[in-house]
Parts: structure tokens; C-alpha cells; sequence
């Protein structure tokens, strides 16, 4: 391999949402160092870290129909059976949702957890507590899909955080969309969460960090039951 495939396989690329945020840090960085020195390199370090937070990885996701993929990077912060929200239109039976929460160090790029066709987008305005408190899922601003699977509905909601003030979901009704595949973008910090159907089983724990396209939440099918955390 050579040095500039090397680099090129080393550097992650900037989402295309990300590059004014980007430029505007770098500007803002220039103007302060035109008044004292010490704020352009403060600057230039919060600009390095608005061009991490925007990064948008290669992801390499199972392609299995009973997998459940985790749709965001982040610490899983709630696995339990809850009412889903009813703009989804799921019913009022609780469902297994598993919630992954994002700081704003967590690339906030969405990914699909599974394959099939989006029935439902709906969008709820609401407040911006912090995201990982639970009632989070029912009081903050966010923005839910329902997706039609081989093993029946699920929901996918995207949940504003304490930071974050902008959801962008570029995925619309009747789309199809494939298990790892971007669908939205979370802006500074916030949580997914997954509602999934009966006949699923967890396969992560509490505190277990995930990775948005790769690390498998639930199966479908399993005779095995949930996954038991490991001592530590």
C-alpha cells in the first residue's frame, strides 16, 4: 500500500452537513486571532473537533434479516419494554426499546437497523432536556420512522438532547432502505431509540457502547435468551 492510500484509509470523511459548521469555526478562529493571538489557536482546537464530530465512517454491516443493527455510536442506556410513542402508530402494546445514547464525542450519523420499506416519518416538537434521562423519549423534540421488516414494524426515533437542536432525517415515506444504510443526523449530542416487536431477543447490555451499522442490538428467531453481561 502506498503512503497516499495509507492516508486516504487513515482520514475519515466529513459528512456534507458538517462543512459549514466546519468552515464557520475556522472563520470565527481567524477573526478572534486577529484580536488576540491565543484565541486563534482556541479556536483552530474547537474547529478540529467540529470537523471529529461531523466524521462519517465506512461502516461494514452484517446483512442478516433476523439482526437487529444499532442505527447509532453510543452508550446503551436503556434496554425495556415501553409503550412506543403514538405518532408511530404502533399500538398501545409496550415493545422492546432499546435506547443508545450519544455525546459529543459519538460520530451522530443514523443508520437503518434493519432492511425494509419506511411506512411512516413522523416529526414531534418538543423540549430539549438532557437525552439520557427517560422521559426523555416522550418530552424532547424528535423525529420517528416506522419500517416495514421481515418480522414486522418496527420504530426508529431520533431524540434531541440538552445540545442538540436540529434533527435532519433525508429518509421519506416509501423509501427502502437497507441495514446500515444513512438515513439522518443528529446535530451536538442526543439518542436513538428502537422499538421492536415480540419474538426478539437483546443481544447487548446495559453500558455496552455500540457502533452505529456494526454492533448487533437484538435477534429475531433465537432460541437462546437475552445476553447476560460479563463481570468485568
Amino acid at each position: 500500500m502506498s503512503l497516499v492510500d495509507t492516508i486516504r484509509s487513515t482520514l475519515v470523511p466529513i459528512h456534507r452537513e458538517g462543512w459549514k459548521f466546519v468552515a464557520g469555526f475556522f472563520v470565527v478562529s481567524l477573526l478572534l486571532g486577529a484580536a488576540w493571538e491565543p484565541l486563534m489557536w482556541i479556536g483552530f482546537v474547537l474547529t478540529a473537533w467540529c470537523a471529529y464530530f461531523f466524521r462519517d465512517p465506512e461502516r461494514l454491516t452484517p446483512q442478516d434479516d433476523d439482526l437487529v443493527i444499532s442505527p447509532a455510536d453510543g452508550r446503551v442506556s436503556a434496554i425495556a419494554m415501553v409503550t412506543p410513542p403514538a405518532e408511530l402508530e404502533l399500538g398501545d402494546k409496550p415493545m422492546l426499546r432499546i435506547s443508545v445514547f450519544m455525546n459529543v464525542f459519538n460520530c451522530h450519523v443514523n443508520r437503518a437497523p434493519m432492511r425494509g420499506r419506511v411506512s411512516r416519518v413522523a416529526y414531534r416538537a418538543g423540549k430539549f432536556l438532557n437525552a439520557d434521562l427517560d422521559k426523555a423519549s416522550q418530552e424532547n423534540e424528535r423525529n420517528g420512522l416506522v419500517i416495514e421488516s421481515a418480522h414486522g414494524s418496527i420504530g426508529v426515533v431520533q431524540i434531541a438532547g440538552l445540545v442538540a437542536r436540529r434533527i435532519l432525517c433525508w429518509t421519506v415515506m416509501n423509501d427502502s432502505l437497507e441495514a446500515g444504510e444513512r438515513f439522518g443526523l443528529i446535530r451536538f449530542g442526543s439518542r436513538l431509540d428502537v422499538f421492536l416487536p415480540e419474538g426478539v431477543q437483546p443481544r447487548v447490555s446495559l453500558g455496552q457502547t455500540a457502533i452505529a451499522g456494526e454492533t448487533v442490538l437484538a435477534e429475531f428467531g433465537s432460541a437462546k435468551g437475552p445476553v447476560v453481561s460479563r463481570r468485568g
